[in-house]
């Protein structure tokens, strides 16, 4: 079948419908069978849980078209790993990862004419949620669920592509230590749309959230974690309880050390420390990598000395790679590529 008449190299990060989505309820204890379907609208009590008490996570990921024709999405398994992580801190029932993968294929096979063409720039994006459907009333979990896939094509994230953006250190907190900030959470999302609006309205583009309990370590932004390049070449990622392990920053750290040979440390890092680093990028499956230009934290300004015009050279080498290894041009270790068709 041919490719849907889009224009791909202009559509942006938005929803766009396709035409199937898959759903599967949970009732009486177990998972039913799931199937694809047309309806994109979900019909709910006004007391369903999700509404009353947030009970509800998601996943992201993409699908892409190769250079060689596949269709493939990049390490599916840890998608579906993560979010039974995030159901059972939610007290969720947990999608199994068997289905959670097989969902997945299916449903971006089904929507094949969607999935942008190589070199376009664009991809599927794929969104599993799940969350709690019956009425509840009283603070408890929900007894009835649905988990859903559906998928869009996108765009880049950041407008503007790899250009250099400027963050802002943020006086909210993202998550408390034994709080839910290492689950992708959907009150996560919510209690951060403030501080990135915020954000917005004086003129930066994204937060650097600190740790909450000393507010000295370097966290996360709302939607990626943080790269950092020393000026020997060490990457370096923060380590905390509290950050979202993402997939794409574990892959960056695989790639830094075994495709280019570099030196890697996954620790806390000090926000007194980012003033001696030579780049900056956050990474995460919407943006990859997006390199940082200038952090500036209550009018003070930390520019980095990889400047605001381009990616630092680390970075670039390290987002060169892992889309290399994503579409096909780069030999993938095994079981990173998920070919669907």
């Amino acid at each position: 079948m041919a490719k849907k008449n889009i224009d791909w190299a202009n559509i942006g990060f938005g929803y766009i419908k396709t035409d199937y989505r898959y759903v599967s309820h949970y009732k009486n204890g177990a998972w039913d069978e799931g199937a694809l379907i047309t309806d994109e609208t979900i019909t709910l009590n006004e007391c369903a849980c999700v509404f009353q008490y947030a009970q509800t996570c998601f996943e992201g990921l993409k699908a892409y078209t190769t250079e060689d024709g596949h269709i493939v999405t990049f390490r599916p398994d840890l998608n579906a790993e993560r979010m039974m992580n995030s159901a059972a801190r939610l007290e969720m029932p947990q999608f199994p990862k068997e289905r959670f993968i097989d969902a997945v294929t299916k449903t971006v096979a089904a929507n094949a004419d969607y999935v942008p063409p190589f070199g376009s720039g664009a991809t599927l994006y794929i969104r599993p949620f799940m969350f709690g459907s019956n009425p509840v009333i009283g603070v408890k979990p929900a007894e009835e669920y649905q988990f859903r896939i559906l998928t869009t094509p996108v765009g880049p994230y950041f407008k503007g592509g790899a250009k250099p953006i400027t963050i802002c250190v943020s006086d909210f907190d993202r998550a408390a230590p034994h709080g839910t900030g290492h689950v992708k959470a959907g009150l996560n999302y919510a209690m951060s749309l403030h501080a990135i609006m915020e954000a917005h309205r004086n003129g930066f583009d994204e937060n650097m959230y600190l740790d909450a309990a000393t507010r000295t370590y370097v966290e996360e932004t709302g939607g990626a974690n943080f790269i950092f390049v020393t000026k020997d070449n060490t990457v370096v990622t923060p380590k905390s309880g509290s950050i979202l392990p993402s997939i794409t920053r574990r892959s960056i750290i695989y790639v830094a050390e075994h495709y280019l040979g570099l030196k890697v440390e996954e620790r806390p890092v000090r926000f007194d420390e980012v003033k001696d680093f030579a780049e900056c990028g956050l990474c995460g499956t919407a943006a990859v990598i997006s390199p940082v230009g200038k952090i500036v934290d209550h009018g003070n300004e930390i520019c980095m000395p990889s400047g605001m015009e381009k990616m630092g050279p680390v970075i670039q080498k390290l987002y060169d790679t892992l889309t290399g290894i994503q579409m096909g041009h780069i030999e993938a270790p095994e079981g990173w590529i998920h070919v669907i068709k």
